[in-house]
């Protein structure tokens, strides 16, 4: 069955995780869903990196968080933060492709 992310999680943001690296949270409203999306790897390297237009490679790590009941997503940042012509030096605006997404499970 297809759920769209936004219905599900409480928190849906994106972070500077220093001037290389950009960090993804998506956080559930409960532990059942969580648990139920974490069975079914519904969120992925494959499907994250289709929604992002990034190569696998970029993906530095992606782990199921149960104590936060989360999903934390870290990748290769395209432009350094503060480099030139890099237009969000706090990576706080990336996480819109995650609001649209949709998922199986």
């Amino acid at each position: 069955m297809q759920h769209k992310l936004i219905d599900l999680a409480s928190v849906i943001r994106s972070k500077n995780s220093g001037p290389y690296e950009l960090t993804f949270d998506v956080i559930f409203k409960d532990f059942e869903t969580f648990n139920k999306v974490k069975a079914a790897r519904a969120i992925n390297e494959k499907n994250f990196c289709a929604l992002y237009g990034i190569p696998e490679s970029d993906i530095i790590n992606l782990v199921y968080f149960d104590p936060a009941k989360a999903v934390k997503i870290t990748i290769v940042r395209p432009i350094p933060s503060g480099s030139l012509g890099e237009t969000d030096v706090y990576g706080a605006q990336q996480h819109g492709p995650l609001m649209g997404m949709v998922i199986d499970f």
